[in-house]
């Protein structure tokens, strides 16, 4: 069998998956933003940034507060972002994953600009609400149905935009969308002319649209198709809609979900992943040192993870099932490994608990704001 490369692209990349063209429009977006606001003698720099991101590799950082700030309410496109699972679309790791299972819906809470003594405040709320039993100290068991809870959040999150998704392009409000009405929508958001795309569709005509939105559109089909629940009609629901956009919650298509990675990642074409195809680097050239940082990173960040948490038989190979059981927000036992992970990870005094003093010395890896003079105003702020 012929092997082929791994598809780990850049940030902004080849559009290949359904989710992928969200990240490719999106970063245009923000950077034609930026560009709009800056002044004239900035341009040349900025310039240069952005020639030096398009060349390089990207670092293994996921933006999903960026995405979710530049993301439309209307936006009808399956995002590459999922709150509460641990790989993106593209296969890469979600580096926010652990403040978004801590934080649930209140992430915007703790942005850099706000003020340390409020977030500090902010942050022992949220100990007092995991420390059920009030005995100022956070177990393996409490810090579980936390996470269970914040996911919970970042569902029903999920589920009050696709209302306003679903209402987007079902104007009649019959409660079912054809992919063709879907297609006149998703052209018509894109830049091309509405009625004459519904025409052209009605009438069997060609549609003129480039290759590369003819390679979305086909992505997105099969997408499509495969949230469409049996007996198949190529008409979603409200809730089929939701496993479009959202495949994070529901069983089939979170398979499908974890085929699409596995095909980008799999070289030898075996159906399973091997730790050289997982940590497999994108395509691009190292220029400097903290290019090389940044490589040595990806690969130790995505060994650990292989090796302590997707490959549970720890046998050096990861199915599809495992991917997927690694994968699925909803999966207790993989919630309580999670916790004893976090807990792990401030627990300086090794008692296997989270302690106020801990959590806000490591507010950072729980909250992504390095909340100051932690140990001198704990008691004060608890």
């Amino acid at each position: 069998m012929t092997s082929r490369a791994p598809n780990c692209a850049p940030q902004t990349r080849r559009i290949r998956k359904p989710g992928s063209p969200v990240v490719w429009l999106a970063a245009m977006t923000s950077r034609q933003r930026s560009l709009c606001g800056l002044a004239a003698h900035g341009l040349w720099f900025l310039g240069l940034v952005l020639l030096m991101d398009a060349t390089a590799r990207p670092a293994n950082h996921s933006f999903s507060r960026e995405r979710a700030a530049n993301r439309d309410e209307n936006e009808i496109i399956p995002p590459d972002h999922l709150n509460g699972v641990k790989l993106e679309m593209d296969g890469h790791l979600n580096k926010d994953f652990h403040q978004e299972v801590f934080l649930g819906k209140d992430m915007d809470g703790f942005d850099e600009d706000s003020e340390p003594r409020r977030s500090r405040r902010k942050l022992m709320v949220i100990f007092s609400k995991v420390d059920v039993n009030t005995d100022r100290r956070i177990s393996a068991k409490e810090m579980q149905h936390w996470i269970m809870e914040k996911t919970a959040e970042h569902f029903q999150e999920a589920v009050k935009e696709n209302k306003l998704h679903f209402r987007a392009v079902d104007p009649d409000g019959d409660g079912h969308v054809s992919w063709d009405e879907y297609k006149v929508k998703f052209l018509a958001s894109k830049g091309h002319n509405e009625r004459e795309i519904a025409d052209a569709i009605k009438n069997h005509e060609e549609l003129k649209v480039d290759e590369e939105t003819q390679e979305v559109l086909g992505n997105l089909r099969d997408r499509w198709y495969q949230a469409d629940n049996p007996p198949a009609d190529l008409l979603l629901t409200e809730d089929e809609f939701l496993s479009f956009l959202h495949p994070e919650h529901s069983r089939g298509m979170l398979k499908f979900m974890v085929k699409e990675i596995v095909r980008d990642l799999d070289q030898d074409g075996d159906k399973q992943l091997s730790l050289p195809e997982f940590i497999s680097l994108p395509v691009g050239t190292v220029e400097n040192q903290q290019g090389q940082d940044i490589d040595d990173n990806w690969v130790k960040d995505r060994k650990k993870e292989f090796e302590e948490l997707i490959d549970s038989n720890h046998d050096g190979i990861v199915t599809m099932e495992e991917l997927e059981n690694y994968m699925d927000p909803m999966n207790e036992y993989n919630a309580l490994n999670e916790a004893k992970q976090m807990i792990a990870i401030a627990d300086e005094n090794q008692n296997h608990h989270l302690e106020p003093e801990e959590i806000l010395k490591y507010s950072e890896f729980f909250t992504g704001s390095k909340l100051m003079d932690y140990a001198r105003n704990v008691h004060e702020e608890f």
